[in-house]
Parts: C-alpha cells; structure tokens; sequence
C-alpha cells in the first residue's frame, strides 16, 4: 500500500530524547517499510526514515532555541500532505486534530491515532463537528472519554522485539522512574514510595519549562531532602537498555487517565515488573501478579515493591513478546488501512467496524462505542508531545 505518515515536529523521528509518539511512528514507520509498503513520513528534517521523507522543518523544533511558535510548522506541513494526498491510499495522521478542516473532502482515505489525553472538555464539541474522522486509539480506556466519536480500532503500541534484550539477573537493586517531570506522571508519589520502601530510586526524565517550577518547588527539593533519590536527567534511547534492565521494579505512579504508557512495555522487553497505579490504560498493560502489580495508594505500592522478587522476569518479557512486538501493532494497523480502502468510508457517515485488531486484553473484536457518551469534569490541562 502507499500510505503517509504524518508526524508531529516537535521531535525528530525517531527523537533524540524523550518523545514517545514520535518513537511510535518510527517503528511503525520502518516495520511498514521491512513488510514491504511504500511509506512517506512527513516529519523534521533531521528524522531518519528508510521510507521517503517529507522535510517539514529543518530539525525538530522542541530542541531549536530558535523556534518559538510551533503552530506555523505544522501548518507549512499540512499544505506539503495537501499537495500529495492524491498519491496515497491512506494517510495516517498522529498529529491529534489540527488536519480535520483539511481531509473533510477524503476523510475516507484517514485514519487519526490519538497519542494523547482526551477527557479535556473542548474535545467533545470539536468531535460533534468533525464526526466523520476516523480515529484508532492505543487503549480502549482512551475511548470512553469521547464515546460519540468515529472510532474505527484500538491499536496498541509495540516495539521492535530486538530492542530492549531482557535482563534476567539486574545488579541495580533500585526502583526507576521513567518520562516526564509533571504533576500527573507521579513523581512525588514515586520518591514518597521508595523513601517508605527504603530502596533507591532512579529518576530519568524530562523536564519541559511548562513544568520547571513545579520541579523548582516541589520535585527539587524532595529529590535533594532524601539521599536514596538520584535524578539522572533526561536519558536517550541507548541509554534506556541499561537503565530499566538494572532496576528492580518500575514505578508508574501515574495521577491521570493514562492514555497508554510507552514506558512500561519498555520495561517489560527488560524482564522488569511494573508497579502502577489504576488509572486510564493500565489495567490493559499490566498484567497482575504476571508482569507486575497494579495498586491503588502509596502504601500498596510500597507493599507491592517487597513483592518484585517473586515476579519471574522471564514471564515479564513473555508478556512482551506476546502482546506488545512491533509486529502485531504494524499488522493491526494494516488491518485497518486495508478496511479503510476496500470499504470506501462516506465523509460524514458514522462508522461501525468490527475489528479483528483490537489488541485487548481478550483480543477480540472491537467493540462499538458508537452511543452517545456523558461529559467529563476533566482537567485541562493542555496536550503536549
């Protein structure tokens, strides 16, 4: 098939750092290319593809100074995927909604992964407008914010088996923490674990300046007031192998509707078992008691972390490999492409498929969520890559 890739710039593809969607796309993107598929990714100029690539900035713009509005970027891109839609069976977007004006006319031929948060309250009169857009989320928890939207699959992320090699015996004896500093991913809730735990723990994440004083205040000064807590900074993608595989557990002490979480099926190619908290898609990835534990306060992680050494890391990565390989995820996705071009989907028609795709935690059909859906008292907190 031809099929478009259009990601966002805010990172290159695959991204230096942190930068889970633009990761996604990635592996997708070559996986594709491997199966055989003529791909177009639309991305930065500093992206590495073994597909076409569509320079749509020079580099990625999260790490230009120079850059202060991303918005005029991905609107030069949008005119660059006007130009050449005609040239591809299906045009897969994963920059959340900013081309819905656009593919109107072909909407048939689109398909929209959404990486990101979606029980913000401006979204549910946006999708009432655009009802046609044919959406694929990466969890089924990820749809019941926006129940009347078109959704068409569930697609769970996946990584290159090859990746991250499991690591049976880890010398680290710490607990690590993963992605990002902000209120919602937990790190408080991550040092306040391990100081009652009395382990180490490692902190790698970024820290975006919307979020620079909450570290100034708060995550700071917890980090210098215990000795047991090291924040390492931000770490990229060779780093990571060492980092999960070394520690003992991974804590996700997420405080939202987590849309997927990348980082835990990281951790789980590493053999390294996952203590989460119950929100959003967790109990989807985590399988209880198998590739980890899932909690529900602070002191129930702490008594799930005296648990780690009774996971076998083993079955940790046999969970990977079952679920989470990049394999599945492009061959669910083609799945869907192909249903998008032999179907031929009205603009505007409310769609109903049932799918083969939806890598749940029965993986079987999908189911439709096509009735109206209630409001949200949502956060609203803004989408950020």
């Amino acid at each position: 098939m031809r099929i478009a890739q259009i990601a966002p710039l805010y990172e290159r593809v695959p991204p230096r750092l942190y930068g889970g969607t633009e990761r996604i796309v990635s592996y997708l993107t070559e996986e594709l290319v491997r199966q055989g598929h003529e791909v177009t990714l639309f991305a930065s100029g500093d992206s590495i593809t073994s597909g076409h690539l569509v320079r749509c900035c020079d580099v990625a713009l999260r790490l230009n100074p120079l850059v202060r509005d991303p918005l005029p970027y991905h609107v030069i891109m949008l005119e660059e995927v006007r130009q050449a839609a005609s040239k591809f069976d299906v045009l897969h977007f994963h920059i959340d909604f900013l081309h819905a004006p656009l593919v109107r006319d072909f909407a048939e031929r689109t398909v929209t992964t959404h990486h990101g948060r979606l029980d913000l309250p401006e979204l549910k009169p946006f999708y009432g407008v655009f009802r046609e857009l044919p959406l694929v989320a990466i969890s089924d928890d990820q749809r019941n914010y926006l129940r009347h939207a078109n959704w068409i699959g569930t697609v769970h992320h996946g990584l290159p088996r090859d990746l991250l090699p499991l690591q049976a015996n880890p010398s680290g004896r710490y607990l690590a923490f993963l992605g990002r500093i902000s209120p919602e991913k937990g790190p408080d809730r991550a040092i306040e674990i391990a100081v009652k735990a009395g382990l180490r723990l490692k902190i790698a994440a970024k820290i975006d300046r919307v979020d620079q004083a909450y570290w100034d205040e708060k995550i700071g000064p917890m980090v210098e007031a215990h000795s047991n807590v090291e924040y390492v900074g931000e770490i990229n993608e060779h780093e990571k192998a060492a980092f999960l595989g070394d520690a003992s557990a991974l804590l996700f002490p997420v405080d939202w509707p987590e849309p997927f979480g990348l980082v835990m099926i990281e951790a789980m190619a590493c053999g390294t078992p996952v203590v989460a908290f119950r929100r959003g898609s967790v109990p989807e990835i985590v399988e209880e008691s198998e590739s980890g534990f899932i909690v529900d306060t602070v002191e129930g992680a702490v008594s799930a972390v005296q648990r780690i050494s009774s996971l076998d890391r083993a079955k940790v990565r046999a969970t990977f490999d079952r679920k989470f390989t990049v394999e599945r995820m492009a061959h669910d996705y083609v799945q869907i492409y192909r249903t998008l071009a032999e179907t031929g989907i009205e603009a505007g028609r409310s769609i109903r498929l049932k799918s083969k795709f939806m890598p749940s935690a029965t993986h079987k059909s999908a189911r439709d969520f096509a009735h109206a859906g209630a409001g949200n008292n949502a956060r609203t907190d803004s989408i950020r890559p």
